[in-house]
């Protein structure tokens, strides 16, 4: 039995959810909507402040995507009603960052700058020109952002210069040595 799944989902007057008959949770907030399409192989139910998925049957499958839903149903009703928030720092001499309308400027020692589109949903912050605050509704639509970001000069290992998420420990190497 999924104990994540058997847990059900608990939310606050400021956040609407419905089923459709499409089996797909439905979850307003006072600022977003989110959709999570679900199989048939779990069902979900509305009481009263509360979501609770079940299982029509008990095969491997259906026991795994049981904790799946319910994890997914709890990370959008967490996203509509507080959001959530990846950071990411550049390190680097010249790295320097800033929002240009709906497209964010990256200096990260290229010959050229890098403009990166700021998707709908996504609303990003840059403090210092050198931290980015990325913030959003949707779990996977953040990470997905600062993972991007970060793609387009990760952290090198000998100066540690790049783009990396706040608090990330970088495993620095020991550059040449003059061996006789």
């Amino acid at each position: 039995m999924s104990r994540i799944g058997k847990a059900p989902v608990v939310f606050d007057n400021t956040v609407q959810v419905s089923v459709t008959p499409a089996n797909e949770v439905v979850v307003k907030g006072a600022k977003s909507s989110l959709k999570i399409g679900m199989l048939s192989n779990v069902s979900a139910k509305v009481e009263g402040n509360q979501v609770i998925l079940t299982r029509n049957n008990d095969t491997k499958e259906s026991r795994s995507l049981h904790g799946l839903y319910r994890a997914l149903v709890q990370n959008a009703v967490t996203g509509v009603s507080k959001g959530f928030t990846k950071g990411l720092e550049l390190q680097g001499v010249g790295y320097r960052a800033n929002v240009a309308g709906k497209k964010l400027e990256l200096s990260l020692g290229f010959s050229h700058p890098i403009s990166f589109d700021i998707p709908e949903g996504i609303e990003i912050k840059v403090d210092k020109q050198t931290n980015i605050s990325i913030t959003g509704a949707s779990k996977e639509l953040v990470g997905q952002i600062a993972a991007k970001i970060r793609d387009l000069r990760p952290p090198e290992p000998y100066l540690g210069k790049g783009v990396r998420y706040s608090g990330e420990q970088i495993r620095r190497k020991a550059g040449k040595s003059a061996g006789k």
